[in-house]
């Protein structure tokens, strides 16, 4: 492994953590300021301004998350090793995966968007009758919710189509978006090599698909079980929909791994030759 290699993972670790310890705190900190006894029209004003500086952090955190993904992706790639996580970088560099990769991370953050309701669609509602809305507009919401929920992001697009950006629902569909793309890039990999004979588990490989997908399970059972039934299923599944994505990040991480080394060589490289530069 090269000097530059190892900085430039060192310096990815540091920007990830970094990133991912800052919107912890960000959480923390805006949690106190969600107490509606103490609201006064002075104290409403200055959360108000809170909160513009919360989505500007927040931003700002996602940004260097995404620099440190790459400075340790780009330096995987170039240690050489023979680690999973190498192999992993090493799959997922050429331009083919990087293709995958961005449709998947923007088709499934769209879906995500739907299941989760920060993509709203109503017709049979009026904005700008039933809520006295502009249209077009949009605001934040400051105050007041539990921890992680405000302060939300309201935009109303046209009469019956808008937004409702949740924090955490926010952070959670960039992560999952992120591992589902990742996860899709690597299983048609797979899936690729294993019908050229070699010796990748084309069922292992597919699984990785499925897995990808976190949310359809509950939207698929929500269809074909169908009237009352399938409305008060739906409702529950909105309502556990935060709990069941976070507890399918585990699984979505994992799953890299393991199909990574079914495209590990006995030798310990990588079954796909690294794309030239």
């Amino acid at each position: 492994m090269n000097e530059q290699s190892k900085k430039d993972i060192s310096k990815g670790k540091k920007f990830i953590l970094l990133g991912f310890v800052m919107i912890g705190i960000l959480f923390l900190i805006y949690g106190r300021y969600q107490d509606p006894e103490l609201l006064t029209p002075s104290a409403i004003e200055s959360i108000q301004r809170i909160a513009y500086g919360f989505y500007i952090t927040l931003i700002v955190s996602f940004g260097t998350i995404a620099l440190g993904m790459y400075r340790y992706h780009k330096g995987k790639v170039e240690s050489d090793g023979k680690d999973l996580s190498t192999i992993i970088a090493i799959i997922t560099w050429n331009s083919k995966s990087r293709k995958i990769f961005v449709f998947t991370f923007i088709a499934y953050g769209i879906f995500f968007s739907l299941i989760s309701g920060t993509l709203v669609y109503q017709p049979e509602v009026s904005f700008s009758i039933h809520y006295g809305a502009d249209v077009p507009s949009g605001f934040i919401a400051p105050c007041c919710g539990e921890l992680g929920y405000m302060p939300k992001v309201i935009v109303y697009l046209t009469d019956h189509i808008g937004l409702q950006v949740i924090p955490i629902n926010l952070v959670l569909q960039i992560i999952v978006s992120y591992l589902v793309g990742l996860n899709a890039s690597i299983a048609i990999s797979a899936y690729t090599i294993s019908k050229k004979g070699r010796g990748v588990s084309t069922i292992g490989a597919a699984a990785g698909l499925f897995i990808a997908c976190p949310t359809c399970a509950g939207t698929f059972m929500s269809i074909f079980i169908g009237t009352a039934s399938g409305i008060a299923l739906s409702i529950a599944l909105t309502q556990l929909q935060t709990l069941f994505i976070a507890v399918s990040i585990p699984i979505l991480i994992i799953t890299p791994y393991i199909m990574a080394k079914k495209l590990r060589n006995k030798d310990g490289s990588c079954k796909i030759n690294r794309e030239p530069k």
